[in-house]
Order: structure tokens, then sequence, then C-alpha cells
């Protein structure tokens, strides 16, 4: 499966969502929906466990990134992730780094091979 990285940083590929869906695995929705429930103490259900990916604009997304405001603004400025924004990195992207720092080193490794070009 090619990376696909959401336009916070996060790698789409490693999502157990999108994993699921991909496979039409229903025991990986049940198990990811239990997980997710307890992380994020939230009742998921497994039916709710499908996504193409945050990329995507026709396909299905998590309920989460259906609202995401950093998805929402990726998609207005038409950039392939943020690491391609002019306004990179802008305060909703420095709070999500604050809670995932690994999108940061993913968005800021894009960006540096963004300018050896």
């Amino acid at each position: 499966m090619e990376k696909m990285t959401a336009y916070c940083g996060l790698n789409c590929t490693e999502c157990a969502t999108l994993i699921a869906t991909r496979e039409d695995d229903d025991e990986k929705r049940k198990k990811v929906a239990a997980e997710w429930s307890k992380l994020y103490q939230a009742p998921l259900k497994p039916e709710e466990m499908y996504c193409d990916g945050c990329l995507s604009t026709n396909g299905r997304l998590f309920r989460h990134c259906a609202v995401c405001d950093i998805r929402i603004c990726g998609l207005k400025k038409a950039v392939a992730n943020c690491a391609h924004c002019d306004d990179y990195a802008c305060d909703k992207l420095n709070n999500f780094f604050a809670l995932a720092p690994q999108t940061k080193d993913a968005l800021d490794q894009i960006r540096k091979g963004l300018s050896a070009k």
C-alpha cells in the first residue's frame, strides 16, 4: 500500500480504520472500534470504522476526519498536505503537533524535500 500522508502529517496508511476498510475486514473494524472507544472515551461502533483516507474527497471518512479543521483548511488551500502550505506551521497545526509530535517530524521532512527542489 502506497504511503498516504494526511494534511496534518499522520500516516493514513498506518491507520487501523483505513486498513480495515481496504481489507473489508469486519473483525478489524470491531477491534478498532473497541480500542478507540476506550482510548478516546467515546462510544464507537464497528459500522463507523470506514475511511478511505484523509486525502479522499469523495470516499468514506471516519467521523472526525470529516470535520477536522486541518483537513478542511488543506482542502480549501488545495495543498497535498500542510508541508506544502505557505502558512506552515499555523496555530491549528502547532496545537496538533503538541498532541502528536511525530506529525511535525513527518511534515518537516516533506518540507525539507520541497526546499531542495
